[in-house]
């Protein structure tokens, strides 16, 4: 069917928009952040375990609130909300930047909820309850939608015993449990393995992006029973095929907001810091890279909010237009944090500005999924 007036954005997720920005507002301010993440250098990067901060009373309210059961279908016991409503809720997630389980707990989810069976759905509920996940579905080469696994797994009679390690996971440490991608004969399953099972390391990477952890996640002779499997050998590509485009949208979101800030604050500075006795954006040389940040961003937001409505009501269209969308949020996450530093002159390159934190998101999130190159090859394969 044709896609709604104003992307189906109607009452239902402007209330939880402006309800999310004035909880936001509340718990996520820029000086909570940079006291959370960015208080100690050395903490930060010498470190021999990069710390993985959170406030876990938030994240608690947040749950409260029902974020992490947005994306579970109302079968499961979640919100079964529109993914123009997740898209939102990731757009506030991503202006404040706020260091929390809920961006990796929602990819996970989209991919949960294509999966069929009362294991996935075991799973969605446990969501519901509180449960936080991440996705253990990369390998050491950063390949996600291959059928060349970093995880093997072998059939024992009723049990599957998975071996090998999962790279380039997000927020790992803040995980309760991991949906892993594992391959057999050529063929990926996906099977859902909690933190605490004995077999399973969690070994930390330091990264610059202050405001989420990343790891490597080992599994030795780690046992699942066969039947828990949440898309069975052969399927498991297919499921995440099928929760791409939801995944790239949610993400592309995320950095949409934190672009917004960028922006935001970029234009506040150069109102207020003054050289050759104007302020500085009164020179055109400040005024044209802001202006070029706001088209960035409204082109990006614009392709973000078609691909969720897309996903609601024209999924043969969704992936063309999600990829369409990370690409754009890549550039325009890319350009904005170039701006950021750049018009902030000297300042924008120390730890003390706040820019840095944002900055460093954003390089980060460009990558995960595919950067924008990657996004137009898989266009041009699609068209």
């Amino acid at each position: 069917m044709p896609q709604p007036k104003d992307y189906g954005f109607g009452e239902d997720e402007q209330i939880l928009r402006d309800s999310a920005r004035k909880f936001l507002d509340e718990v996520a301010s820029i000086d909570k952040v940079r006291r959370l993440v960015a208080g100690d250098h050395a903490e930060a990067y010498e470190s021999a375990t990069p710390p993985a901060r959170y406030d876990a009373e938030v994240w608690r309210k947040m749950v409260e609130l029902g974020w992490s059961a947005l994306a579970v279908p109302e079968a499961a016991g979640g919100a079964g909300m529109k993914c123009v409503a997740i898209a939102a809720l990731a757009e506030e997630v991503g202006r404040r930047a706020m260091p929390s389980p809920l961006l990796s707990t929602l990819l996970a989810t989209v991919v949960l909820r294509e999966a069929s069976g009362p294991a996935a759905r075991e799973l969605l509920q446990k969501i519901v309850g509180g449960a936080s996940a991440a996705l253990a579905i990369t390998s050491a080469e950063g390949s996600w939608e291959a059928e060349d696994t970093s995880v093997r797994a072998e059939s024992r009679g009723s049990e599957v015993i998975l071996d090998g390690t999962a790279h380039f996971v997000q927020d790992a440490r803040k995980a309760s449990f991991f949906v892993v991608s594992a391959s057999a004969g050529g063929k990926v399953g996906l099977y859902a393995v909690s933190a605490d099972d004995p077999g399973v390391t969690i070994r930390a990477d330091h990264i610059v992006d202050l405001t989420r952890d990343q790891a490597r996640v080992s599994f030795e002779r780690v046992k699942v029973a066969a039947s828990a499997a949440v898309a069975p050998a052969a399927a498991g590509l297919e499921v995440i095929r099928r929760a791409t485009p939801a995944m790239l949208t949610i993400l592309a979101a995320d950095m949409v907001g934190a672009a917004e800030w960028q922006l935001q604050t970029t234009t506040e500075y150069a109102k207020v810091r003054r050289q050759f006795d104007h302020p500085l954006g009164f020179f055109q040389a400040v005024k044209h890279p802001i202006a070029n940040m706001m088209v960035a961003i409204d082109e990006a937001r614009s392709l973000v909010y078609n691909a969720a409505c897309a996903i609601d009501a024209e999924p043969e269209l969704a992936e063309r237009y999600a990829r369409m969308a990370k690409s754009a949020a890549s550039d325009a996450a890319a350009y904005c944090s170039g701006r950021s530093v750049q018009l902030h002159g000297g300042i924008g390159f120390t730890w003390e500005c706040d820019v840095q934190i944002y900055f460093k998101r954003q390089k980060h999130s460009q990558m995960l999924l595919g950067d924008g190159i990657y996004q137009r090859e898989k266009l041009a394969e699609l068209v």
